[in-house]
């Protein structure tokens, strides 16, 4: 036998084990585009409102998106993950019902 194996603490001896630990991949959520559409009887001061109370967006933003909607029909209000893209469009609906506007509000995946 050669030094080496007589070691106790040689990597290629009977008790020797090798430990590794496995980080689990985590896989990104899919995202959800959240969308207004057009309609002719919502008034254009409502959308903006809605795009400032359930999307933070500012005056401005909210009045580009607000133009965008009503010139191509659709505008996106934001990019969300399943859960939270579902509770702004719910949101929504429910606060142009209770203002008795047929604003449409809807997800979709990106």
């Amino acid at each position: 036998m050669s030094n080496d194996e007589n070691r106790s603490g040689s990597p290629t001896g009977p008790n020797t084990s090798v430990i590794t630990k496995v980080k689990p991949k985590t896989k990104r959520p899919n995202l959800y585009r959240v969308l207004i559409l057009n309609d002719d009887y919502t008034p254009m001061e409502f959308v903006v409102h809605v795009l400032e109370k359930f999307f933070q967006k500012d005056v401005e933003a909210a009045t580009k998106i607000m133009l965008h909607v009503h010139h191509h029909g659709i505008g996106e209000c934001g990019v969300f993950t399943y859960e939270i893209a579902e509770t702004k469009v719910t949101q929504v609906m429910d606060f142009a019902r209770k203002h008795q506007h047929p604003l449409q509000c809807v997800m979709e995946k990106k």
